[in-house]
């Protein structure tokens, strides 16, 4: 069955991350996603305030933006989440914004290559390995966590296009598709990530999350037509985004459940002007017409 989520965005102030965390674990929410973006708030700083201040939601960060971070701090402070944490962690990593990340000085000229690097030095650092490796990007020399996971530590690489999503397959424990992935898109970018699977001999079965644009109350056409105008929809567009009362959001999720999501996490609008009510509606109106 697929799970369901939500995401606390980031142009939320840090200070109120606190109560929309605690309303959605108060209301039974599943996974709660966050987001490392430029320049707004620090990824694993939430989602280890967010993981404290609740009991028993599992906390996604979606995505770190590889080029910005050294991967062994990454691995360090991943590994103590899972290790102060246990069960209720999801990380992901990606590209990054290359705009934001030229603004850092942190472009990288061959992003792939960077990515996978990356990946394959994080799993096996929070596997507990002893790593030594000279990449293009990555070097480590005989690096290994004092403290690394107690139990497998997934990483789930964010994808769009037809060569991450391989490379998601291939190196990663899943993949995380941005919001205004289409139902047909999903089912695409699954077949992707399994070709890569393939390639790499693995039998393990992937993770698709997918972020899912969807708004509700009296005001949701509007919030969601604003929406659609700044991320270059077609108005009206129902393959990329959701608008409604609970049945027609859940009945929507379905079909992204159908076409291969194994998690769906319904993303609010920025100006949504109740995001605790947001997360409650989402935890028990939306989720109770799905289980």
């Amino acid at each position: 069955m697929t799970t369901l989520g939500a995401v606390l965005l980031p142009q939320l102030p840090p200070e109120r991350m606190r109560d929309v965390a605690q309303a959605a674990d108060e209301a039974g929410l599943p996974e709660l996603w966050l987001w490392e973006d430029c320049f707004l708030t620090s990824g694993v700083a939430a989602a280890s305030a967010a993981l404290a201040w609740t009991r028993q939601v599992r906390v996604g960060v979606g995505l770190l933006p590889a080029p910005l971070r050294n991967v062994a701090l990454t691995a360090m402070e991943v590994a103590t989440l899972h290790r102060l944490f246990p069960g209720r962690v999801h990380i992901g990593v990606g590209h990054g914004v290359q705009d934001w990340m030229a603004q850092v000085g942190a472009r990288a000229e061959s992003p792939m290559t960077l990515l996978r690097e990356y990946v394959t030095a994080l799993r096996a650092l929070l596997a507990g390995e002893r790593v030594t490796v000279h990449g293009r990007y990555v070097r480590l020399d005989r690096v290994a966590l004092d403290w690394p996971p107690a139990a497998p530590a997934p990483v789930h690489v964010g994808a769009v296009g037809p060569r991450t999503l391989h490379l998601a397959g291939e190196v990663a424990d899943g993949a995380i598709l941005t919001g205004g992935t289409t139902p047909a898109q999903v089912s695409a970018a699954r077949d992707r990530v399994l070709r890569g699977r393939e390639a790499a001999g693995r039998a393990d079965p992937p993770r698709i999350t997918v972020y899912l644009h969807a708004a509700t109350g009296p005001d949701a056409a509007a919030r969601m037509a604003a929406e659609q105008a700044r991320w270059g929809y077609p108005g009206g567009d129902d393959d990329r985004t959701v608008t409604g009362d609970a049945a027609e959001i859940a009945a929507q999720v379905r079909r992204w459940a159908r076409a291969g999501a194994d998690s769906v996490v319904l993303q609010p609008t920025p100006d949504d002007p109740d995001p605790e009510g947001f997360v409650r509606f989402v935890a028990q109106d939306v989720r109770a017409l799905l289980d």
